[in-house]
C-alpha cells in the first residue's frame, strides 16, 4: 500500500504493483509505503476517503505467473505447498485446486491452516481467516483476491497491467499527480520489475482449464474485457 495526500495505491499480488510502488515512491512527493499487499480494510482512517488506485491483470496470465514464481523457489509459500500437494502436482493440477478453493471445504481448511493468522507484511500477506471468506463464493482465487483488495462497494481507479504504461498516467492525472517529464519517461521506458520467468500463458492451458478460469474469474474478466489468448 502506497499512501499519499491525494490517493492510496493498493498492490494486488503479481499484477505489476512492484513497478508502480517504486515509481510512486520515487516521483510522487509525500508518497510512503504502509505495509505490503494490504487490502482496503487496512487503509488508515484519515485516508479512508481518498481515491483508491490499483492494477489488475488477465487472470489466465496471473495463474501462470504465480505458479512459475512459486515453483521455481527453493521454499515456495504455504499456499503453493498446499495447492500443489507438496509440489507433487503440475500446473494444471495446482491451478485447478486454486480455482476450486471456494468449493472444496477440506482443501480450503488446509490452506487456511497453512497461512499465517495475521498480517506479516511479506510475500502474499494473506491471513488464513481472510482466505476463509472465499468459501461458497464460486469465485476463482484471483477474482476473490481482487474483491478482497479493493472492496466490492468501492469504485477504484484500475489500470490493466497489459496496458499499464498507457492507462496509468491518465489515472494519476485524475487524482492530481503532476505528470512531469521524469515520471512520464519512467512509466514509458523503465524495465518491468519482479517478473516471473515463463512462456506464453496459453501454452499452459488445455481447453477445460482455460474454460474453468473463465467461469470462476468471470467478474474480473468481463469487467476489464480480458480474453484468453489462443
Amino acid at each position: 500500500m502506497i499512501a499519499t495526500d491525494r490517493f492510496v495505491f493498493l498492490h494486488l499480488h503479481k499484477s505489476g504493483g512492484t513497478f508502480v510502488n517504486e515509481c510512486l515512491l520515487r516521483f510522487v512527493p509525500g508518497a510512503r509505503q504502509l505495509g505490503y499487499h494490504l487490502p482496503h480494510t487496512q487503509i488508515p482512517a484519515p485516508l479512508a476517503g481518498l481515491p483508491r488506485l490499483g492494477v489488475v491483470r488477465d487472470p489466465w496470465s496471473y495463474y501462470v505467473s504465480w505458479y512459475a514464481f512459486q515453483s521455481a523457489r527453493p521454499q515456495p509459500n504455504p499456499l503453493y505447498q498446499t495447492l500443489s500437494r507438496g509440489r507433487t502436482l503440475d500446473f494444471a493440477g495446482t491451478i485447478r485446486n486454486m480455482l476450486e478453493l471456494g468449493r472444496d471445504p477440506a482443501l480450503l481448511e488446509a490452506a487456511v491452516r497453512a497461512l499465517p493468522d495475521r498480517y506479516v507484511n511479506r510475500g502474499l500477506n494473506l491471513p488464513g481467516p481472510e482466505l476463509a471468506r472465499i468459501a461458497g463464493s464460486g469465485q476463482g482465487f484471483y477474482s476473490y483476491l481482487f474483491d478482497y483488495m479493493f472492496g466490492t462497494e468501492s469504485s477504484p481507479l484500475i489500470a490493466r497491467m497489459e496496458q499499464l504504461r498507457v492507462e496509468l498516467p491518465p489515472l494519476l492525472e485524475r487524482v492530481g499527480v503532476e505528470m512531469n517529464d521524469q515520471l512520464r519517461e519512467h512509466l514509458a521506458s523503465a524495465a518491468p520489475t519482479n517478473v516471473s520467468v515463463h512462456g506464453p500463458s496459453a501454452q499452459y492451458y488445455d481447453a477445460d482449464l482455460a474454460a474453468l478460469v473463465n467461469e470462476r474469474d468471470r467478474s474480473v474478466i468481463e469487467r476489464f474485457g480480458f480474453r484468453f489468448a489462443q
